[in-house]
């Protein structure tokens, strides 16, 4: 009998989970899982921006992650995907190659959106990925290692990743001139007291704060703003945003504009049953009827409902309903200092918030505890698996325990 073959694309904090979790619980008789992923390493992507400023961030090998739980891993890039077929094409950096599968996770995350705005791809930095982030701290560092020690950074968004951007900085590098620009009122979404609590945070890191201020071009060395202002940029940041890559749309799946692939509540694809998504490029409705934000927490969220789906799915049993919740956000003000903001069922800021050492403890238990589970995928695997029962398209008769007994499809 030939394997159910469920192809994993992505191991960040999604798709290592998801990974793990099919590992844990299908028995490798019935099923081959396959990772890919465009780096050898994990990526600590909640802690891309304090790589960038300076920090040391530890990246574990995926070959060790997935050591022993029957997981295959390789190290190339995505480049299509063929639904028809059931095939994805990959460029390992030597050549062309390809995997078939039966189960498709779509785990491949987002990278910055420049939304059309000229020069970003040119001349901006991010930190959405390990390499970007690694290019803004070479600059960094050479601006620091300038005769005057100075230099000006400008960081584009007032998001959360432009937030702790723009103060991890500030913070690690206190030489550079930080300036923050937001589109809007900076931390409009925050309650007043947080909003108050992230302006003296600012203050206290020399982060110059300017609202209402829109960046239409990006050059070497300044950007252009609405109304002709010009401010001057030895390093521009840009965090203005987060898209899905092309991969999903250019393969013909349904997506939103900005690339998620459009998923059901078991986060399959409405349009491609056999593919499911997590994480960032995952377009879910949430318990709150509201679409999940990119973000970590939604990630695991995502990830553990596809998982359940698929586990269901093959096994011939009732697809559970995972919770979809959104509780908040916790931002990082540098090594010292926070904002835990939760929010209500209509997904607005609750009045009060945590801030301060507090948050900051908070926000770095939770990445301590991210990174522990991604570099443990199959902690407490079961001694006994579930087999599957059917596999989706080939009325295969097959044992649905270990040592339990024939099912007939």
């Amino acid at each position: 009998m030939n394997k159910h073959r469920i192809l994993v694309l992505g191991a960040g904090y999604a798709g290592a989970y998801a990974a793990g979790t099919l590992a844990r619980r299908l028995s490798p008789r019935d099923v081959g899982i396959t990772v890919v992923n465009a780096e050898p390493d994990f990526v600590q992507r909640l802690r891309l921006h304090q790589l960038a400023a300076g920090r040391e961030i530890a990246a574990p090998s995926l070959a060790e992650v997935f050591a022993g739980t029957g997981i295959d891993l390789r190290v190339a890039r995505v480049t299509a995907v063929d639904p028809g077929r059931r095939t994805v094409a990959l460029d390992d950096g030597h050549g062309g190659g390809g995997l078939g599968y039966d189960t498709l996770v779509h785990a491949l995350g987002s990278h910055g959106a420049d939304h059309g705005v000229p020069g970003v791809t040119e001349y901006a930095f991010d930190v959405s990925a390990r390499p970007s982030a690694l290019r803004l701290r070479e600059r960094l560092e050479s601006l620091s290692a300038r005769a005057d020690g100075g230099g000006a950074v400008l960081v584009v968004g007032d998001g959360l990743t432009g937030i702790e951007t723009a103060t991890e900085i500030a913070e690690s590098r206190p030489g550079l001139a930080v300036t923050l620009i937001a589109r809007g009122e900076l931390g409009v979404a925050l309650s007043a007291g947080a909003r108050e609590h992230l302006r003296r945070a600012c203050d206290r890191l020399g982060v110059t704060v300017l609202e209402h201020v829109t960046v239409e071009a990006v050059e070497a060395d300044r950007v252009r703003c609405a109304g002709g202002a010009v401010l001057a940029s030895d390093a521009t940041v840009w965090t203005a945003g987060f898209m899905a890559g092309p991969v999903a749309a250019t393969s013909g799946l349904e997506v939103t504009e900005n690339g998620r692939i459009v998923v059901d509540r078991t986060m399959r694809s409405v349009s491609h049953p056999d593919i499911y998504a997590v994480g960032d490029g995952a377009y879910a409705i949430g318990d709150n009827g509201r679409p999940l934000p990119m973000s970590c927490a939604s990630a695991g969220y995502t990830g553990r409902q596809a998982t359940e789906a698929i586990v269901a799915r093959l096994t011939g049993r009732t697809v559970p309903n995972a919770k979809l919740d959104y509780h908040g956000n916790h931002i990082s003000l540098g090594r010292r200092d926070g904002i835990l903001q939760m929010v209500d069922g209509e997904a607005q800021a609750k009045p009060t918030y945590v801030g301060g050492r507090k948050a900051a403890r908070i926000k770095a238990g939770i990445v301590r505890m991210s990174l522990w589970g991604t570099a443990h995928p199959t902690f407490g695997m079961p001694k006994r698996k579930h087999r599957l029962v059917v596999a989706p398209d080939a009325g295969r008769t097959v044992r649905t325990r270990e040592h339990g007994t024939a099912a007939h499809g």
